[in-house]
């Protein structure tokens, strides 16, 4: 039953960890609706993003092997600092620093009491909220060449809120960029570049404390974390280019209406005690 168990929530991961509504929420979610009735845990979800992560580096694979080339060629004094390719690699490393710093500072409450229900419940009607106004407000007018640093560390500061599950990666990154008048396809592109490092560094910190220290904890083992891992990849990569394609043309509505009545019927759910917080 684990197994089955694992590679549902591995097709979670997969289907949301690019829409912005929150991966880390619905695995928290599908979690209590599992045999088990149990958190898969900080460190399941750390890992299997892993695999969605993958995808991102696949899908975009030629745009960050020339990011990282000009990035390098900038350092030796090749390529200029303001040629666009490696400004992107700074501006992508200056992104990952809020949800480093601060993924380090509240380690111990991201994998407790940020986890709760209920708070789950409330930031995703919250961000649902605020991301409805970023789309209805936001002109749409810049392009990733129009990235400044400035914009940078707004973008990694939303980002970093994502540490708390039911915001959204992507979500939180994606609303920011709506803000600063980015064209829905502009925000969405930069917000999957931005999730590399962090994603890869959180993911891989956690496998390094599986293997080394404290064993994966939940109810799940490190070969069933693995099959959702692969999933997870498989599925995302399909996602990355269906989501590229809809916010094209879209707006964020579905998904604003998607988070609301979620967050909704998870205040039922709780209040009635169908689910534990």
């Amino acid at each position: 039953m684990n197994w089955i168990e694992a590679a549902l929530l591995g097709l979670v991961q997969g289907l949301t960890e690019f829409l912005p509504i929150s991966s880390s929420a619905h695995l928290r979610i599908v979690g209590e609706f599992m045999p088990n009735a149990a958190d898969p845990g900080a460190a399941f979800t750390a890992i299997t993003q892993l695999g969605t992560e993958t995808a991102v580096i696949v899908f975009f694979w030629r745009d960050i092997v020339r990011i990282i080339r000009a990035w390098f060629g900038s350092l030796r004094g090749t390529v200029p600092r303001n040629d666009p390719d490696a400004r992107m690699g700074w501006l992508v490393i200056l992104g990952s620093l809020p949800i480093v710093v601060l993924g380090l500072l509240f380690q111990d409450q991201i994998e407790s009491v940020l986890r709760s229900m209920w708070l789950v419940a409330t930031m995703l009607i919250v961000f649902g909220l605020i991301l409805a106004v970023a789309d209805a407000i936001g002109r749409q007018q810049r392009d990733l060449t129009d990235l400044s640093y400035k914009h940078g560390i707004l973008y990694g500061l939303a980002q970093a809120m994502a540490l708390i599950p039911g915001v959204s990666r992507s979500g939180g990154t994606i609303t920011a960029g709506l803000f600063m008048a980015y064209t829905r396809e502009a925000a969405a592109r930069y917000s999957f570049l931005l999730a590399i490092p962090a994603v890869f560094g959180s993911g891989l910190y956690q496998l390094y404390k599986v293997l080394a220290k404290d064993g994966i904890g939940g109810p799940f083992g490190l070969p069933e974390t693995a099959l959702a891992t692969v999933i997870a990849f498989v599925v995302g990569y399909v996602i990355i280019g269906w989501f590229l394609k809809f916010v094209s043309t879209r707006s964020y509505r579905l998904f604003v209406w998607y988070r609301i009545l979620l967050g909704l019927g998870l205040y039922l759910l709780l209040g009635f005690n169908v689910i534990s917080a």
